[in-house]
């Protein structure tokens, strides 16, 4: 009986080892209207369903709200202890509240948590007028940062995402946005604090998202439910360096929101895996310049390091392209396009970047040509 045993587990054994990795099984269908699965560092898209389909955010719309605050205190424009009074406006704000009273004083630091933990709309307003004198000036600023990251399917009309005509956004551009408010560490704590006390325990604030309890490796995120919007979600999580923002936008309900996204996380950290590409120098060779001083070539230099994401147990099976220009005409300068180099898995592109000049050659003119001369003769 011992040998049976042994001898089956060790077929078992040869037959996983020699059995290629399977790749995690895409997410199932869901009512989600859109879905994305996008890493945070590269801005690969691992998985998409109407990505750039322009939808109302509901409470999402925060992400970028906390996304101008946080540049604000990094810049010295806002600090956590300052105080913030309560306008009438802020205090009048619909749906989720905490119930702030015109003329009231919190910090800065108590409002954030509130918009952070419980998603008050009256907090978001209050600091939305604190920064910029008004919400209506302090969108202008939503729309011109959305814009500069390349946000294009995406139109804020109020910082709480309440709904309204032509107040939208995508599951991409949610991702995009989500990604980079996860670079300032300012929220870390409020992201994954579950219950906290305002007003000296008069007022409880409950995080929306639930799966700050449960999901290994959980950043943070922000939900959002309007009856326009359904329920949302964008939440990022990091495991082994890789991390990954998945949102869902119009679900059904909430229990499905962090269903669509938990099953979008599991797919990318049991799937993929980052990878850095291999770079052959000997194909770096010089190009050749026309019309250059002291110099008939210029060196040159892949543009930019970093990683990208492919499939787990595929490493050995990336391709790498190199291209180049014939030749450059003086002047030349230092980052100035010079080829490309691409990486593939299975025909699709993972990875590119520009390969370029690495230093400057001036042009050569009459009196840079006597010089020359010149210095040849004396050196003779």
């Amino acid at each position: 009986m011992k040998k049976l045993i042994c001898l089956v587990f060790s077929f078992i054994t040869l037959f996983a080892i020699d059995m290629p990795s399977f790749a995690a099984t895409e997410p199932v269908g869901s009512s989600a209207k859109a879905e994305i699965l996008y890493e945070a560092d590269t801005g690969q898209i691992l998985y998409s369903k109407n990505a750039d389909e322009k939808l109302p955010i509901a409470s999402v719309t925060k992400t970028m709200s906390l996304l101008l605050w946080a540049e604000a205190i990094e810049e010295g424009k806002l600090s956590l202890e300052e105080k913030v009074r309560v306008s009438g406006e802020a205090s009048g704000t619909e749906g989720s509240t905490i119930w702030l009273e015109i003329g009231e004083e919190m910090t800065a630091a108590e409002l954030l948590e509130a918009v952070i933990i419980s998603s008050a709309n009256d907090a978001c307003k209050a600091l939305a007028e604190h920064l910029s004198g008004s919400e209506a000036d302090f969108v202008k600023l939503m729309n011109k940062r959305a814009k500069e990251l390349g946000m294009n399917s995406t139109r804020y009309k109020n910082c709480t995402g309440l709904d309204e005509n032509g107040h939208y956004s995508s599951a991409n551009d949610t991702a995009i946005v989500t990604a980079e408010l996860m670079k300032h560490k300012v929220y870390q704590g409020w992201f994954l604090t579950r219950l906290d006390y305002l007003r000296g325990g008069g007022t409880q604030l409950v995080n929306t998202n639930k799966l700050i309890l449960t999901y290994n490796g959980i950043l943070g995120g922000k939900t959002g439910t309007t009856d326009a919007a359904g329920c949302c979600l964008t939440v990022c999580a990091e495991r082994n360096n890789m991390r990954l923002v998945a949102v869902a936008l119009g679900c059904g309900d909430d229990d499905e929101r962090f269903d669509v996204c938990k099953g979008l996380l599991d797919y990318g950290f049991q799937g993929f895996e980052l990878f850095t590409p291999e770079i052959d120098f000997n194909k770096l060779k010089p190009i050749k310049v026309t019309h250059g001083v002291l110099s008939e070539t210029v060196p040159i230099v892949k543009k930019q390091g970093g990683q990208c994401v492919i499939r787990k147990g595929r490493s050995n099976d990336v391709k790498y392209e190199y291209s180049f220009v014939e030749g450059l005409d003086a002047p030349v300068e230092i980052g100035q396009f010079t080829g490309e180099y691409l990486v593939t898995l299975d025909g699709a592109e993972v990875y590119r970047s520009d390969i370029v000049a690495k230093e400057d050659i001036p042009r050569m003119n009459f009196w840079l040509c006597l010089q020359k001369l010149f210095m040849e003769i004396i050196s003779m």
